[in-house]
């Protein structure tokens, strides 16, 4: 399995504009953060979770030629505003994108992109997706892979996260009930959001994260969703775990 980081940043991605912190003006480029997504492929299949504003770029960056499914994690513009952006799969696939998103998340995407979703009298340069609903404690298969979904909480707004195979990926997460840890267990590799170094009330900031790396026990975690405010890349990276890296745009491991 191969997972490629395609944005790390929290919603207004590092730099942020107009901005004169000197993370934003850092030239380290780790310190360069497109909103948050990521790319997850094995054997012949090809998966996006999040498209958020950068889709484009991403894809461009990244070299994706595939999209056998699209997941989302909630309905937050920075992880859903790049959808109309997957017209070039849906032309080359020449086939519906399936889309996955909670029932509450699905009503959204189809208010703000109700030409998408529409079947009547549909504009000819539209996508067109197959839209299907997740729902909690329903496991799901994408290219005979069993896909779990993970429910956190995003302050009051419920999140998907995803376990594939032994690969688990959370964001914008604040809270998640025991129930949803025991889901986890046994995880390689774990992705999970860090804010920043202060408390926050929508999400983890970094002892948040350290706290619960330490209670799931990975082999290996990355922390993601990050904020200039956390500090240079570098910096941050010296403090941490021996097994806790810092993602970063465009990185690649495998599983």
């Amino acid at each position: 399995m191969q997972i490629y980081f395609l944005g790390t940043g929290t919603s207004q991605g590092i730099p942020v504009i107009g901005s004169n912190h000197s993370v934003c003006k850092s030239s380290d480029y780790r310190d360069k953060r497109l909103r948050v997504s990521v790319w997850v492929s094995w054997g012949d299949n090809s998966i996006v979770i999040d498209c958020g504003p950068d889709f484009r770029q991403q894809m461009l960056t990244s070299g994706c030629s595939k999209l056998d499914a699209l997941l989302f994690t909630h309905e937050h513009a920075d992880h859903t505003a790049g959808l109309d952006d997957i017209r070039p799969f849906f032309f080359k696939q020449k086939k519906n994108i399936p889309v996955y998103a909670h029932l509450r998340v699905m009503d959204n995407l189809k208010k703000r992109f109700d030409y998408i979703f529409e079947s009547d009298n549909k504009y000819p340069g539209a996508p067109s997706v197959e839209p299907i609903v997740i729902h909690n404690n329903q496991n799901f298969i994408i290219g005979n892979t069993e896909i779990i979904p993970i429910e956190v909480d995003h302050a009051n707004l419920q999140v998907f996260g995803y376990r594939i195979k032994d690969f688990v990926y959370l964001t914008d997460v604040k809270t998640i009930d025991n129930v949803e840890i025991k889901k986890l267990k046994g995880t390689k590799i774990l992705v999970v959001n860090a804010l920043r170094e202060e408390p926050h009330h929508s999400h983890f900031s970094l002892q948040d994260a350290l706290d619960f790396i330490h209670l799931i026990q990975p082999e290996v975690a990355y922390l993601t969703h990050i904020s200039h405010l956390l500090g240079f890349h570098e910096d941050v990276q010296q403090k941490l775990p021996r097994n806790v890296f810092l993602a970063y745009d465009n990185l690649q491991i495998t599983i």
